[in-house]
């Protein structure tokens, strides 16, 4: 049996954190440690690497949310150990998951709110491709009723983000994405007619595109396939990519029809964790009307001695942020919600107003007709000394990240920087980044760069 004596610890319980003996050494980082450590000791070592990373408040780059209220916090805490795939062991945050289900399909105007089909996500790219994969099964029994072929199917689109790329891959459509002409950085009705035929499953309009920030017209584009299934025949479903906008169109601009008040809508993805309001990991998708999701998609899961749908591409999942997916609505409503994106977009057009006086840039999108956010680009014939890239990696040394990039095909000429304006981000916030951007327009006027940045050494990360 071991002896033990107090002398032989005292010494450790009481020495400061960075005199111990775990921090005078160099904690492991590609081998699995043998011995174990002091629980102290690895948060500290953890806690000074993730000061390195940027203060996440000044990520204007993002879409993704990155204020919550001290509440949320606490519910996060209380929900840490719940896992939203066991139904059975936590019923009632099933229960609160199929609220807020309805409650979306609800905002969105579903014909039958209460009765439709919807699930959460990690995030609005799964969402997005749970409606893809609905909208290709429904089109193949289709043509297989009809005795045609389904090995070709297609999908038409604007300039979307990359999840749409991932599912073309991974469910083997083609697709057809409308390239950029001229001024034109979102799809046009004409654009999407010209691309369709039978073997489109659907079209895909983009409620917020993440290069322009701009909503893409899903009534007219709902218009012209009436008009087209008048005259062809072909009955083309559409699927809203609303990540963004979903959480925001029904607040701020309600008159707009963009949802399931257009038949032709079938479904619609959101993220939860963007204008949704809620931590990191959740999004939705929604379906028009139960028959709208085919039935061979949906497994069904022991709940409570009955059974329960699911439809997803994860198994075990957090429920937290669903909990606090629902703590938003009952706090927000929609007076709520309204009030924050209100002051979001308030806030955008004022930056837009102030960065057109400097009298450098071009702005592309300045917060009206689609997110809360602006872009700009440089003007043609001007070299202040510097170019976008340049600027995005300057205004890095006062910790704001502003993403910079070029345009999809065919304007990769174009390069511009963007603006999320999310909740969190305040007037006197914007008045500091202006000052800001000042100065680094000075520091480069006065030090002209001469070999200037390009996307692969100074870009921000634009997708997310």
């Amino acid at each position: 049996m071991p002896i033990h004596e107090k002398d032989n610890v005292r010494g450790e319980l009481l020495d400061d954190v960075y005199a111990s003996s775990d921090l005078s050494l160099v904690m492991p980082k590609y081998k699995f440690p043998k011995k174990e450590h002091a629980a102290r000791h690895a948060y500290q070592v953890l806690h000074d690497e993730l000061m390195l990373d940027g203060n996440s408040r000044q990520n204007l780059a993002t879409f993704c949310q990155t204020w919550v209220e001290p509440e949320i916090h606490q519910l996060m805490d209380e929900c840490i150990d719940k896992n939203m795939i066991d139904k059975d062991e936590y019923p009632q945050s099933a229960e609160i998951e199929g609220r807020c289900v309805h409650m979306l399909a609800d905002l969105w105007n579903s014909p039958d709110a209460a009765n439709t089909l919807g699930c959460s996500t990690t995030g609005s790219s799964e969402a997005a491709m749970l409606g893809g994969m609905a909208m290709k099964w429904r089109w193949r029994a289709k043509m297989k009723a009809a005795g045609k072929p389904t090995d070709k199917p297609n999908m038409v689109c604007g300039p979307v983000q990359v999840c749409w790329h991932k599912f073309a891959r991974y469910w083997d459509v083609e697709l057809r994405e409308i390239p950029l002409e001229g001024d034109r950085l979102i799809m046009t009705p004409e654009e999407v007619i010209k691309r369709c035929d039978e073997n489109t499953i659907g079209v895909v309009p983009t409620l917020g595109v993440t290069f322009t920030c701009q909503y893409e017209p899903v009534k007219a584009v709902s218009d012209a396939l009436d008009k087209l299934q008048k005259d062809t025949g072909h009955d083309i479903p559409i699927h809203v990519d609303g990540a963004s906008g979903g959480f925001l169109a029904p607040f701020v601009e309600p008159e707009l029809e963009w949802d399931f008040r257009l038949p032709r809508v079938k479904s619609i993805n959101t993220s939860g964790h963007k204008f949704g309001l809620a931590p990191l990991g959740v999004g939705w998708v929604v379906w028009r009307d139960k028959e709208d999701l085919p039935d061979d998609l949906i497994f069904w899961v022991n709940y409570l001695g009955g059974n329960m749908p699911t439809f997803a591409l994860n198994f075990s999942r957090p429920g937290g942020q669903i909990i606090a997916q629902y703590y938003n609505f009952l706090r927000l409503g929609i007076e709520g919600y309204r009030k924050v994106h209100q002051a979001c977009y308030d806030t955008a057009h004022y930056l837009a107003d102030e960065i057109e006086k400097l009298e450098l840039f071009s702005i592309i999108y300045n917060g009206r007709g689609g997110i809360p956010a602006m872009s700009w680009s440089l003007k043609e014939g001007v070299d202040p000394g510097f170019n976008l890239f340049d600027l995005s990696d300057r205004i890095r040394s006062r910790g704001w990240q502003i993403a910079a990039y070029s345009m999809p095909p065919k304007r990769e000429d174009l390069v511009i920087m963007r603006i999320l304006v999310r909740h969190g981000f305040s007037r006197d916030l914007a008045d500091l980044l202006i000052e800001d951007l000042k100065r680094c327009i000075d520091y480069y006027q006065r030090n002209p760069v001469v070999n200037k940045g390009n996307e692969d050494d100074s870009g921000g990360f634009k997708h997310s």
